[in-house]
């Protein structure tokens, strides 16, 4: 008995040894009801639409919403200003393109257009308002202090592990 309560006392103790192990503290917060998502939506301001288009989408409050417009190989995050003239100038025409949103849309325009867009050259307004593809891009906000620079797309892309070969593609018609 004496040989036997030395072992038992042993297990005991290290049965509390292990089991306060607490190793999970090192895991980091993953967010798991929001899932990263692309949409690429493809339209033409005009002043039927007032400059403007929808998408809907479904925004969670835990959703950081980016948008890009194509720009020949490249992605340009909103809102950009278009500067159709000399820059310098005091008197260029320039426009943004912007967007806003809510839990259910995301509405890409035209804003603070300094002059009347329907006086834009055919050259102008099939570079600037026909035929544009914005990327709409959805991101988990609670994903800590993310270091990426958003106005990278492919940083972002890398970043969020998104997979491009999965965007849904709409056009938008007015």
């Amino acid at each position: 008995m004496k040989k036997i309560l030395p072992i038992l006392l042993l297990a005991f103790v290290s049965l509390f040894i292990f089991s306060c192990d607490n190793n999970d503290n090192d895991v980091p917060y993953q967010d798991n009801d929001t899932y990263s998502q692309m949409r690429d939506v493809t339209g033409s301001f005009n002043s039927g639409n007032s400059y403007a288009f929808t998408q809907g989408i479904n925004i969670q409050s835990t959703d950081v919403v980016l948008v890009y417009r194509k720009a020949g190989n490249a992605w340009q995050q909103l809102p950009y200003t278009w500067y159709l003239d000399n820059a310098t100038s005091t008197s260029a025409r320039k426009f943004d393109y912007n967007f806003v949103f809510d839990s259910q849309n995301v509405q890409i325009r035209i804003d603070n257009a300094n002059f009347n867009l329907s006086s834009m050259s055919s050259t102008e307004a099939t570079t600037y308002l026909s035929n544009q593809t914005f990327r709409v891009v959805l991101v988990p906000a609670s994903s800590g202090k993310a270091s990426v620079d958003y106005s990278d797309y492919n940083a972002v892309v890398k970043y969020y592990n998104l997979d491009e070969s999965k965007v849904i593609k709409t056009t938008v018609s007015k």
